[in-house]
């Protein structure tokens, strides 16, 4: 892998009373843009006062989405260290698709309502932000607790994790409270599963499929935006996102919120288009035996022969309505996304059958 480059920062700060001005750029230690948490270590100690990430304004330098300085629209909560800004323009106070939790006093009002549900024991720490998701980590007195909020086009997580619970409670974290958008999950413990291991794969990959099987059946959320043939398979609740970054260790599988209603063949397509290739046919017989073990008459690896140009063409979708539905400054996650997976999608229809 390329070696990641460094971010540097440079906070546009706001307080509920107003801009104040910029900060000058300032080192941080992760290169992931939407990785929020050592922005704000940083502002904290050279400002005097806690703040909250809002949204990315713009990048300069780096390489998607990691390095470069990186400049920040940031909410002081409390009267910053003025000496340490200079001024500058007050960031646009409103943008078409601008999501809740980037707006002034969004990110408080996620932790209020989380407030209301658990007893917080110590500070809310915002680990992560961009325009697809919002997380905080809440030290509490039932241990760490996730607060996840997401935008409206996504699935409802907490209904999709209580589904693949009523089969497998351990394959996913508990729902502690949730509300449209958003939603309070335990502690999944673990590491994620960067790289995947032939053990990982072997017990998380059956474990899944046996709850699919359990809920295949009326659709209960909305349908893949490119079906294909099912050679003996259903329809069924799929990850919509089923890589090795979103399994832990544990045998946990989190980030539910790109669920859609499709074939089981999308998780398994998604979890190879990750997972080092000497894995693939490892990958390909244990998915497909244990189809095999509920559906007999089905046939999975003849599915697997199209399927990755559905689940190419399932993504680019994915990344277009990402793009149609995020504000302008944010586009740079995704510009380009869905002609990536389309380019690839062209690829496997001209890559020999296995």
């Amino acid at each position: 892998m390329w070696d990641r480059p460094d971010r540097s920062i440079i906070a546009l700060v706001s307080t509920p009373s107003g801009f104040t001005g910029r900060t000058r750029t300032i080192p941080v230690g992760t290169p992931n843009w939407n990785h929020v948490e050592p922005v704000n270590t940083a502002l904290r100690d050279l400002l005097g006062v806690e703040t909250s990430v809002l949204r990315l304004i713009s990048v300069e330098g780096g390489k998607v989405p990691f390095g470069g300085v990186v400049t920040y629209h940031v909410e002081a909560h409390g009267e910053p260290d003025r000496t340490h800004l200079e001024p500058a323009d007050a960031p646009e106070p409103d943008a078409e698709h601008r999501l809740p939790w980037a707006r002034l006093g969004g990110p408080s009002e996620l932790v209020e309502w989380a407030d209301s549900v658990i007893t917080r024991t110590g500070p809310a720490v915002q680990g992560r932000t961009w325009n697809l998701s919002s997380v905080h980590r809440l030290p509490t007195t039932q241990g760490t607790v996730w607060l996840k909020a997401v935008p409206p086009f996504f699935a409802d997580e907490g209904t999709v994790i209580k589904m693949v619970a009523t089969h497998d409670p351990a394959l996913v974290p508990e729902v502690l409270a949730s509300a449209p958008n958003r939603v309070l999950l335990s502690q999944a413990e673990g590491a994620n599963c960067w790289p995947v291991t032939p053990a990982q794969i072997e017990d998380v990959v059956p474990r899944w499929v046996a709850v699919q099987h359990a809920l295949a059946g009326e659709a209960r959320l909305p349908p893949s935006a490119v079906p294909m043939p099912d050679f003996g398979l259903p329809d069924t609740l799929t990850h919509g996102d089923f890589h090795p970054g979103n399994w832990r260790s544990s045998g946990v599988v989190i980030d539910w919120s790109d669920a859609v209603w499709g074939h089981p063949a999308l998780d398994v397509c998604r979890l190879m288009e990750y997972a080092k290739p000497e894995l693939h046919d490892l990958i390909r017989r244990v998915w497909s035996e244990a189809w095999l073990s509920h559906r007999p008459d089905s046939r999975p690896l003849e599915a697997l022969e199209i399927a990755p140009r559905a689940s190419r063409l399932h993504n680019a979708v994915k990344y277009q309505e990402f793009l149609d539905n995020i504000e302008a400054s944010e586009r740079i996650y995704h510009e380009g996304d869905p002609q990536i997976e389309l380019r690839e999608a062209l690829r496997a229809v001209r890559r020999p059958a296995r």
